[in-house]
């Protein structure tokens, strides 16, 4: 699904990536974790093809996404990735169903079938009777629901997350973790999910740890203090 090999990025004379190969299967939750600094956001960032690289292949759903010119690699962005902010990014001037419908528009499909597939999309988030509210109205766990919703407009192969619960309170970051579960479970999206919520990234089928722009082997990784409580249990 996501496969990268010797991806460097630096910014300046500041090497924020140092060489990452990482290869995420199709339908996995993957969650990436480290210290501020460690390069998860550029990471993810690459993987949305927001950045380019400096160096390294990325390969998603069997496209080499680095050699797809600019037009192309928007659609290829449009249709394939979808991507969830800490801050949900809603448009306050829109309704909840019209930010849904934005993606829908941008990929030039009909506004008949954008429309019922954003409906659809509301109604499995359980956000039907929100569907005319503007953000402004909307609760943070409804906001950050849309979000997700938004994200899944156009049936992406991939969902990208950058700290998506880190906004919420306990009880609406729970929600959103096992939102991403069923939605994996369902409707069978990999997802990418930058994280410091340590809950959520012992959920994950994987966690990938990364320090200095670099991914630490799993025998080196760093144990956290919760970690280190449950092994002296």
């Amino acid at each position: 699904m996501i496969k990268l090999q010797g991806i460097k990025k630096s910014f300046g004379t500041l090497e924020v990536l140092g060489g990452i190969d990482l290869t995420i299967g199709r339908g996995e939750v993957v969650s990436i974790v480290g210290p501020s600094g460690a390069g998860k956001t550029t990471l993810l960032q690459i993987m949305g093809t927001l950045y380019r690289p400096d160096a390294g292949s990325l390969e998603i759903s069997g496209t080499d996404v680095l050699r797809l010119k600019p037009n192309a690699l928007s659609k290829f962005r449009c249709d394939h990735l979808g991507f969830i902010f800490q801050f949900h990014q809603l448009l306050p001037e829109f309704t909840a169903l019209e930010n849904v419908m934005i993606p829908g528009f941008i990929a030039k499909k009909s506004s008949g079938k954008v429309k019922q597939r954003a409906k659809e999309l509301l109604q499995f988030m359980g956000l039907s009777d929100r569907a005319e509210h503007k953000p402004a109205e909307l609760s943070g766990g409804e906001k950050q629901r849309i979000a997700v919703a938004r994200a899944l407009m156009n049936e992406p192969d991939v969902i990208l997350a950058d700290e998506p619960s880190g906004s919420l309170d306990s009880h609406n970051k729970q929600e959103l973790h096992q939102l991403f579960f069923d939605l994996r479970d369902k409707m069978g999206q990999t997802f990418v999910i930058v994280t410091h919520d340590e809950e959520l990234a012992q959920t994950t089928d994987r966690t990938i740890h990364m320090v200095d722009g670099l991914i630490v082997p799993e025998q080196n990784k760093i144990i956290t203090p919760a970690e280190f409580a449950q092994t002296e249990e």
